[in-house]
């Protein structure tokens, strides 16, 4: 059967067996009845748990809208319109608007990427920045210890509103709601707090009650208060299918349980060989972001398998702490040593590679150097087709597939 990944703005094609392949993990058939600006629309006149947000803002309040930046697939050009007239229709000026781009621990954008981000009307319309994570507020901490920094812009406005969307995440549980506030425009100090917790056994891709880094997270933004979430979840293809919006958790948790019925997959067995990618641009500009993929597919593989991880990684390795652990450390296992006793920001995705390194071999396809992904305990492969060719020659003809083409989103579960 031929299979196909992205692979940056491409494709890497792929030709696999019948009768090896397991099954190709892509969405549920979900039924819905809005999709793109309708389902915008319909969530902010529906919001949950909130009155609708014209009842909420008053005339003269400066207002922040907190949304994702360049590495993340939010649309939030798509979402702006419809937000920017519910704000119009509560009396609030476009002087009194800013939106704020969250970069978390990543880097700034070009005039040309907050613009695209944006939209030119919005762009033109109103104030949008990257948040200044050097320039922040100190408004507490939590009760695990997370100090509760944030961007001046935001901790000093009247209300704020938080944008994203709802996936998956290795150990926050899925993304979207409070994460705007932290990690998005926290310092790295808060962010180093908060993601430490995630070598907590319940901090896991698909669990919210109980993870101790989504409530620290939530408690985060009890102390700097979401005034009211604007979240949407999107098919393999990068449309809206879904929207929820009010309630800074109610509203996140109706938009974790669509995406459950979307993106969970049950699967009967563990493969042998898991050909995963993350869908192509933006999701893998760089190894950092490629990663999300692979950790989900570490639940598909078994033990003493082969994981292909198809990512572009055109802009490298992509944050600092990061390259340094993947390039400087003796071995693999030893990050996973150092994590318990040293933890780090970016090193913490480093250790979690090292981690499935435990488990499985890692053929990487990218457009990294091949002497670079040799140094990081990675298998370079010129091609899918080339790296599924060598899985085969090392584990067998009969060696099972399972292939994930949209494996940031898509969270396997084994029956057995």
């Amino acid at each position: 059967m031929k299979l196909e990944f992205g692979f940056g703005t491409g494709k890497q094609t792929v030709e696999v067996p019948e009768q090896n392949l397991l099954g190709v993990l892509t969405p549920n058939h979900v039924q819905y009845t809005h999709t793109g600006e309708a389902a915008i629309k319909y969530a902010l006149e529906h919001p949950i748990g909130l009155p609708r947000l014209r009842e909420i803002v008053r005339p003269g309040e400066k207002v922040v809208i907190v949304t994702s930046d360049i590495t993340r697939p939010m649309p939030t050009s798509a979402v702006m319109p419809a937000l920017l007239d519910e704000l119009d229709q509560a009396g609030v000026k476009p002087e009194d608007v800013t939106l704020v781009f969250a970069l978390g621990s990543h880097r700034m954008h070009t005039e040309e990427e907050r613009r695209k981000l944006a939209g030119e009307s919005v762009f033109s319309q109103i104030a949008c920045i990257d948040g200044d994570p050097t320039d922040c507020v100190h408004l507490g901490v939590t009760s695990r210890g997370t100090p509760v920094d944030i961007v001046r812009v935001v901790a000093e406005a009247d209300r704020r509103i938080c944008l994203g969307n709802i996936e998956y995440h290795y150990f926050a549980g899925y993304s979207g709601g409070a994460k705007a506030i932290m990690p998005g425009v926290s310092t790295r100090a808060a962010i180093q707090s908060n993601h430490s917790l995630m070598v907590h056994p319940m901090a896991c891709a698909g669990r919210l009650e109980g993870n101790p880094v989504r409530e620290d997270i939530e408690e985060a933004a009890t102390i700097c208060k979401i005034d009211f979430i604007l979240n949407v979840v999107l098919d393999e293809h990068k449309r809206i299918i879904k929207a929820v919006a009010g309630h800074p958790v109610q509203a996140h948790r109706e938009g974790c349980a669509f995406l459950d019925k979307l993106y969970l997959k049950e699967i009967p067995e563990r493969a042998d060989i898991v050909l995963v990618s993350q869908g192509g641009a933006p999701k893998d500009l760089n190894l950092y972001q490629t990663q999300k993929a692979l950790d989900n597919a570490k639940h598909a593989v078994k033990d003493g398998g082969v994981i292909i991880l198809i990512g572009s990684c055109k802009e490298g390795l992509g944050e600092h702490t990061f390259e340094q652990w993947m390039t400087q450390s003796p071995d693999a296992h030893s990050m996973i040593e150092r994590i318990g006793r040293d933890f780090q920001l970016g090193g913490h995705k480093a250790a979690a590679i090292a981690m499935v390194l435990e488990k499985a071999d890692i053929y990487l396809v990218s457009e990294l150097p091949d002497s670079l992904v040799k140094s990081i305990f990675l298998t370079p492969q010129p091609s899918a087709q080339a790296a599924l060719d060598a899985a085969f020659a090392k584990l067998g003809e009969f060696a099972t597939v399972l292939a994930m083409p949209y494996g940031g989103s898509t969270l396997p579960r084994a029956m057995v």
